[in-house]
């Protein structure tokens, strides 16, 4: 009985240690050369900026889906590498100022006191008197026993709601997530659920710390025309005006109808009810409207076993094509950076697992569109993928790699979502660095890049970067070189490919999702979402289909 248990115990060591060893061989398949050469191409300003409906998309997806042909990828889609992503441009201008009239009466100057458009495909907008309402942080969140619109009829009306959520900055590491911003504070979920109410506009106080942007940002990205997904309904289901106010402004405002001080405070206080401001705006819009369709490229390496079972690699394509010229006269934003690194990395990652053994699950390769614009071409993919959700194992997201060399920590963007957290702790383990979260866990990354629309429908999302700790200069020159990019330049004409840049920390990010994707691809089991996850309840309900 004894040499039968040693026995069946050695094959059992034996299989253990054959399958470690197969995962190590996993480590540096992809050269900084790869990725240098990649980013060469995508980071060039032959394709003018890579933004969606021009001929810089044409020649972006053109030279992706080549490449992933030459690697012997198989197109995706139904005999194509292209998604077809129906979009809508609309620009928005408002007709004049916003007026207040009531307990309040102001006349707020459209990007100095105000911005707003909307997604409604109409020509005109025209709001009169809508009554506005105070509503909080605008949250309806029953897991966290809060709703700021109970009780509350909008129809017509128009709410003003607060940036973030009721933790941030309240000392309470047990109010939503404390510091940690959920989906409930991003400006987007103000827009849905304001919608969903039946509200005829939104308005958000902009409060720098909270939004984790000063309002030229807002000014910048909320202004112009603007990228959404084509609806049926031509997106009449979403409030009339979509918009931001200055909190000068909303003070002045919030004052007339007696509410002063911290009006933070004031909206995180259990039971609050929403406050009638007794005062009524009106804005006319005008619009106009471009239909067009764009693209997110798609390519495939088939399982051996489980090919209805996929791992997703993504990346956004997009950038924001030509603009005014800077000092140097460059007017090409050609996202080096944000995102010709994450596409760069998606490619060789492509070009490591052509040449490996194949794995049991389908390895998908998506290059999406839209991101700067909303994350449209993901949002897209997700309310219409190539693979079943429930049988999408996870997605591996990259976007915005730094190129600042290697680095002895990983950032793990939203760090206490989901088990894909623990394959990176492994692997970082196992070569003596560490992992940590967000240093700014109030700005919501987690919920601003693509990776977001798979979480948002179940599937474990991942989004990893490099630290801060240069593995070469310390940690006070890493902070120094992010601080420099995002100071001068993130979406600036100025994000350029160098050769003379280190894209060591690149090609570590890419090897461990390299990793991570090929032992995902060879195992049975499906991560799933640590307990306080919001998105765990869409995914244990999508499992059990």
């Amino acid at each position: 009985m004894k040499v039968q248990s040693l026995s069946v115990l050695s094959v059992i060591l034996f299989f253990a240690i054959a399958s470690c060893n197969k995962y190590a061989e996993q480590s540096g398949k992809i050269s900084e050369n790869d990725v240098k050469n990649y980013l060469s191409v995508i980071a060039n300003d032959s394709l003018q900026g890579r933004k969606p409906f021009t001929v810089g998309e044409d020649k972006t997806i053109r030279y992706l889906s080549d490449e992933f042909k030459k690697l012997g990828l198989e197109p995706a889609n139904k005999g194509s590498y292209f998604q077809d992503v129906p979009m809508v441009e609309v620009t928005s201008k408002p007709a004049g100022d916003l007026k207040l009239s009531g307990k309040s009466n102001l006349s707020l100057k459209p990007y100095t006191d105000f911005v707003a458009g909307s997604r409604q495909e109409l020509e005109t907008i025209n709001i009169q008197n809508s009554p506005l309402v105070f509503a909080g942080y605008g949250i309806v969140a029953p897991e966290y026993q809060w709703n700021d619109y109970a009780g509350l009829d909008v129809k017509g009306k128009t709410v003003i709601v607060l940036v973030n959520d009721p933790g941030f900055k309240s000392n309470d590491p047990s109010l939503f997530h404390g510091d940690t911003m959920t989906y409930y504070g991003r400006w987007t979920y103000k827009y849905e659920e304001a919608a969903r109410q039946g509200a005829a506009g939104v308005l958000i106080i902009h409060q720098t710390e909270p939004a984790s942007y000063p309002w030229h940002v807002v000014n910048n990205s909320f202004s112009g025309a603007k990228l959404y997904l084509q609806q049926s309904d031509k997106h009449m289901s979403r409030c009339k005006v979509e918009g931001w106010i200055t909190e000068e402004a909303s003070t002045k405002l919030l004052a007339a109808a007696g509410i002063t001080g911290d009006f933070r405070a004031l909206a995180r206080k259990k039971g609050f009810k929403a406050i009638p401001l007794n005062t009524s705006m009106s804005l006319v819009l005008n619009n106009k409207l471009k239909y067009s369709t764009s693209h997110n490229v798609a390519a495939l390496i088939k399982g051996t076993k489980r090919p209805d079972e996929c791992v997703i690699y993504s990346a956004h394509w997009d950038h924001f094509g030509k603009g005014k010229p800077d000092a140097k006269g460059d007017s090409i934003y050609n996202g080096a950076v944000d995102n010709g690194t994450g596409t760069a990395a998606l490619l060789s990652m492509a070009k490591a697992f052509s040449k490996s053994e194949k794995p049991e699950r389908s390895i998908l390769f998506l290059a999406v569109t839209g991101e700067e614009q909303g994350l449209l071409g993901s949002e897209y993919y997700a309310a219409h993928p190539l693979f079943p959700l429930n049988k999408t194992v996870a997605d591996l997201n990259m976007d915005a790699l730094h190129p600042f060399g290697e680095t002895t920590d990983v950032a793990v963007t939203g760090k206490g979502q989901n088990e894909l957290e623990d394959y990176v702790e492994d692997i970082v383990e196992e070569n003596g660095k560490h992992t940590i979260g967000d240093t700014k866990p109030g700005a919501g990354s987690y919920y601003r890049s693509d990776h977001f629309n798979f979480a948002k429908v179940g599937v474990p999302a991942l989004d990893i970067n490099t630290g801060i700790e240069s593995v070469l200069h310390g940690a006070d020159w890493g902070k120094a070189q992010s601080k420099s990019y995002n100071d001068d330049n993130y979406h600036q004409p100025s994000d350029n490919f160098s050769l003379i840049k280190d894209y060591g920390g690149i090609t570590q990010i890419a090897n461990i999702l390299y990793q991570i994707g090929w032992k995902l691809g060879n195992e049975t089991t499906f991560p799933g979402w640590k307990n306080g996850s919001e998105f765990k309840a869409v995914r244990d309900k999508s499992m059990k289909n």
